[in-house]
C-alpha cells in the first residue's frame, strides 16, 4: 500500500499549461504502475494516461493524446502529468492512482485494477 499526495492543480486560462505532481510514500515504488484519473461532478471517473514502473510504457486517453505528458522520477517517488494547451472541458479534479504488479506490464486504464488514490487536486481551466 502507498500514500499518494497531488499537487500543483489550480486556475489556468485556455491554451496554457500546468504540472501535477504525485508524490508516493514507501520504499517500492518502482513496483507500481501509476495511473491519473479525473472527474467532473455527476459524471463518470474517466481515464487520462498511465505509466509502468521505469516510466517505459506510457499511454493516454484519446482527449489528451498529444497535449499531455505522463513521467515519472522513480529517485523521488513521484509522478508527473504535464498538460498542455489545457481546454475548459478538461477542467475536473484530478486524482492519481497506484496499482502494484508483477512481471509484464499491461496498461491499467480502469479505475477498477488501481488499488491506492490520491486526494485529487483541481484544475480549472477558463475560456
Amino acid at each position: 500500500q502507498v500514500q499518494l499526495v497531488e499537487s500543483g492543480g489550480g486556475l489556468v486560462q485556455a491554451g496554457g499549461s500546468l504540472r501535477l505532481s504525485c508524490a508516493a510514500s514507501g520504499r517500492t515504488f518502482s513496483s507500481y504502475a501509476m495511473g491519473w484519473f479525473r472527474q467532473v461532478p455527476g459524471k463518470e471517473r474517466e481515464f487520462v494516461s498511465c505509466i509502468n514502473g521505469n516510466g517505459g510504457s506510457t499511454y493516454y486517453a484519446d482527449s489528451v493524446k498529444g497535449r499531455f505528458t505522463i513521467s515519472r522520477d522513480n529517485t523521488k517517488n513521484t509522478v508527473y502529468l504535464q498538460m498542455n494547451s489545457l481546454k475548459p472541458e478538461d477542467t475536473a479534479v484530478y486524482r492519481c492512482a497506484a496499482a502494484y504488479y508483477i512481471g509484464r506490464y499491461r496498461p491499467k486504464k480502469s479505475s477498477y485494477e488501481y488499488d491506492d488514490w490520491g486526494q485529487g487536486t483541481q484544475v480549472t481551466v477558463s475560456s
